[in-house]
């Protein structure tokens, strides 16, 4: 699994503009999985998947603590 590498894109992008520039331009999962590859990350869409079915469960706790 490639976690790591996941959360390694997410700091880079948030630190780099082009680089945050460039994933905002994909329209899908597909796009954004292929330039992460493209550009060296080891991503894959079970780990998409879970990276939003993480952040959907930290969304329903906030809700639910008010």
């Amino acid at each position: 699994m490639s976690w790591q590498e996941l959360e390694r894109l997410v700091v880079d992008a948030e630190t780099r503009p082009h680089l945050r520039h460039r994933l905002r331009r994909c329209r899908d999962d597909n796009g954004l999985l292929l330039q992460a590859r493209l550009l060296g990350y080891r991503i894959t869409r079970v780990d998409l998947q879970q990276a939003w079915l993480q952040h959907r469960q930290d969304e329903e706790l906030k809700s639910l603590q008010g």
